[in-house]
């Protein structure tokens, strides 16, 4: 298979994790016969440095013509003081609503070689955790009409049963390749867009009789997901919602280090990144975790490009390195084997023969 990509590798640690992914993704394609070949872009801080605003036309347009995008990190405190038009996260609204990414996939895994790092008891853990957290990304209060007086604002609340139906459909399908459980979060006994989302939640789940669905109140889901995160699989909920409880269920796994995040489409055309920050502090000094975004790859493999082979490969990758004991500052723990970006990436090609 031919793959044409575009990578970003942003600000900070950025070019640093890319880096690395592009050397796992090289391995993959020699392996499994594949060609990827990688169209190297501007976003962010780096491009605002370069051409003043934070995503030039070149990029997304570039970005349209490729197979997906592999991004890195943008931002730091060094464009703090820029317009607020102009700060380095535009490019990723600018990328989302560009490419038509209304489909964010969070997983929230805890390995079992790290369950220490786990802030939750033991017992409410034991044997590992992997919920994936599928939130709407270009609906809800973060996009409606929205005024302010001096003594009055708002922020409103839409949503059209069209763009429900398509979240839903890309939750049933993830849950169908996991374990078959869909949990829909709302808030229907208050909101009339959560009653609309929980009616058409039900109608699409007639055409996927393999899943079981329940629905939850946020705020009961909120609380669920630390009482006891393994009655989850999939939870699928509305922008904001999605927001605070996908952040909360990746602090679940006491290190966002390690969790990727995707950014779909209708089509398989897909955005991929890890969740956590550009670390500025660290960028070029060979610290930085490249799991995060090596582990991005292997969504970008399954989801994007339907190679479910090679992506249990990379992530069974992944696992052995953890198993022989190397560990970035990060995840360091006594006893284990300390080691930068770049020997990381090489254990976890290693890995892969």
């Amino acid at each position: 298979m031919r793959i044409s990509l575009a990578v970003i590798p942003g600000d900070g640690i950025g070019p640093d994790i890319v880096a690395q992914a592009v050397r796992v993704l090289d391995r993959i394609g020699e392996i499994y016969g594949h060609d990827f070949s990688y169209r190297t872009l501007l976003a962010g801080g780096a491009a605002i440095d370069r051409t003043g605003v934070p995503l030039p036309d070149e990029t997304l347009q570039a970005a349209k013509e490729s197979d997906s995008v592999l991004l890195g990190a943008v931002g730091g405190p060094k464009w703090d003081d820029v317009p607020s038009h102009l700060r380095p996260e535009k490019a990723l609204l600018g990328l989302r609503g560009g490419l038509g990414l209304f489909c964010n996939l969070r997983p929230a895994m805890l390995y079992r070689q790290l369950a220490d790092a786990c802030p939750l008891r033991s017992e409410l853990v034991e044997g590992g955790l992997d919920v994936m957290v599928v939130r709407e990304l270009t609906g809800g209060i973060y996009f409606g009409k929205r005024g302010r007086t001096d003594d009055e604002a708002y922020d409103t609340m839409s949503y059209t049963k069209g763009e429900v139906e398509r979240i839903a459909v890309k939750a049933f399908e993830i849950a169908m390749k996991r374990n078959g459980r869909l949990t829909s979060v709302d808030k229907a006994n208050i909101l009339e867009t959560s009653r609309l989302w929980r009616a058409t939640v039900d109608e699409v789940a007639k055409a996927y009789p393999d899943v079981t669905v329940n629905h939850l109140y946020v705020d009961n889901a909120a609380m669920q997901l630390v009482r006891n995160p393994k009655q989850f699989d999939v939870i699928l909920t509305e922008n904001m919602f999605g927001d605070i409880l996908s952040d909360e269920a990746s602090m679940i796994t006491g290190s966002i280090g390690m969790l990727p995040s995707a950014s779909l489409r209708s089509d398989s055309f897909g955005m991929y990144e890890p969740i956590h920050g550009s670390a500025p502090d660290i960028a070029g000094q060979d610290k930085a975790n490249p799991l995060a975004t090596i582990l991005s790859v292997a969504m970008m493999l399954r989801y994007s490009f339907d190679l479910k082979a090679e992506a249990d490969a990379l992530e069974m990758a992944v696992d052995r390195t953890l198993d022989q004991g190397w560990r970035t500052a990060d995840i360091f723990t006594e006893g284990m084997r300390l080691c930068g970006t770049k020997a990381m990436g090489q254990a976890v090609v290693d890995n892969l023969e």
